[in-house]
């Protein structure tokens, strides 16, 4: 946006009237003592920018505002009945619970078609252009997307897998129709979504060898854990994303419902099998949009913490949910970790200090699975594992499983350090010795 435009915005936004509503005979309480609130009317800005300093432009959905030329009323004429501006089925949809909210300020967007451009993001300006880029109907992209306090075939197949660290790890599987509906969103958004550049995981290009990278021969570094990572990442902030690219309201919602899930309980009722939410929508675990979304979510923290990290002389990056520091001055160790904490509880996560690590030169620095004390690869120890493992190969009976776990640990090694992995893979060699 050219500086000649962000000017005509400001100044349109200064200019062009709000919308007025009365308000005064619609229930309201304060939301501190239950007392009738002092609120008269109710102001929608309709032009300028939707927050200070950001580039989405307000636009609205004129049908959703306030029109005295639409009200019923007796004329000269007789009775003269409301204008209709839905249809029903619109109507129902905008006002039905999965959609429903108080904030006419956001209730009302409409797309920012140059947000969406200057991002690169699909133009859907509606249900019915977004279930055609999906291949469905609107009616099936409602099935999907809507939030049911009593799904009796849950779109989900929820089971739980054993953490390393102890407990388990609830993952929810789309089925089949939903898995793929999902990919679609993946492919033709999600992917496009911007990212930080400190972000590794998930992201096309990267992984936890360009995550590890930054912090090989470092004096210290610090590691930090994210808990319940995507759990945190709920309906209402992908919602928001999506609005602040661009997207309006009834399209955002749409998403967010789409790519989010409760956790949900089993219960009878009248005599049926009901399955209710027991919690908030969330990016669950499990479905292709989850890491993505995650991504483009926590951008601003990690430009805030790559930003931190940067003001102390260390180096930032984060994988999913582990983050990681590093740098030459053990000194700033406390006031990094003090001053990271804060910034993630500002932007609505928690650490879980259980996992907080800080480890220093003499001892092993490992980052996601990586060492990085002096090259990049796997530790001493872990080396000696596989050589011993391929000599396994030559003194003992070693199955095909066995065999197959080793060369793609050899190929783990050769994507981490090609050196380490030349060197096992001759050692592997004359254990195994010439083909016959």
């Amino acid at each position: 946006m050219s500086l000649f435009d962000r000017l005509w915005g400001f100044f349109k936004g200064l200019t062009s009237k709000p919308v007025e509503r009365d308000v005064t005979r619609l229930p309201s309480h304060d939301a501190k003592d239950g007392r009738a609130a002092d609120l008269t009317k109710e102001v929608v800005r309709t032009s300028g920018e939707l927050k200070p300093h950001h580039r989405r432009l307000i636009t609205r959905d004129q049908r959703l505002l306030p029109d005295p030329s639409r009200k019923a009323h007796w004329g000269p004429l007789g009775y003269t009945a409301r204008k209709k501006v839905f249809d029903a089925s619109v109507a129902g949809r905008l006002f039905a619970g999965t959609l429903r909210t108080r904030n006419r300020e956001l209730r009302t967007l409409a797309t920012d078609p140059a947000q969406l451009e200057r991002y690169g993001l699909p133009r859907w300006e509606d249900e019915a252009t977004l279930a055609a880029a999906l291949g469905l109907s609107v009616n099936q992209l409602r099935h999907l997307s809507t939030h049911r306090l009593r799904e009796r075939v849950p779109h989900y197949v929820a089971f739980a897998i054993a953490k390393r660290s102890g407990g388990e790890r609830v993952i929810h599987a789309p089925k089949k129709r939903l898995k793929a509906v999902l990919r679609a969103v993946h492919a033709q958004l999600v992917s496009k979504l911007p990212v930080h550049p400190a972000a590794h995981g998930f992201v096309k290009g990267r992984s936890v060898k360009t995550n590890a990278e930054g912090h090989v021969g470092r004096a210290v570094v610090v590691k930090l854990d994210l808990e319940d990572f995507f759990p945190t990442v709920t309906y209402q902030r992908v919602r928001g994303l999506l609005v602040s690219l661009g997207y309006g309201y009834p399209v955002a919602a749409t998403l967010a419902a789409l790519m989010t899930e409760s956790e949900r309980q089993p219960v009878e009722l009248d005599g049926e099998v009901v399955h209710v939410p027991v919690g908030p929508r969330v990016c669950v675990q499990g479905a292709p949009t989850s890491p993505g979304l995650c991504n483009a979510v926590v951008r601003r923290m990690d430009a805030r913490l790559s930003g931190l990290a940067k003001k102390l002389g260390f180096t930032y990056s984060r994988y999913a949910d582990d983050l990681a520091f590093s740098g030459d001055d053990p000194k700033q160790v406390d006031v990094l970790i003090h001053r990271a904490t804060r910034v993630i509880a500002t932007e609505g996560f928690r650490v879980n200090g259980k996992k907080t690590r800080v480890m220093r030169r003499g001892a092993a620095q490992r980052i996601a699975g990586v060492t990085v004390n002096a090259t990049l690869g796997l530790s001493r120890k872990e080396r000696r594992l596989l050589r011993a493992a391929a000599h396994r190969e030559k003194t003992s009976t070693v199955d095909a499983k066995e065999q197959a776990v080793l060369t793609g640990q050899l190929a783990w090694v050769q994507m981490l350090n090609p050196s380490q992995a030349e060197a096992l893979r001759r050692r592997r060699a004359r254990a195994i010795g010439p083909p016959a």
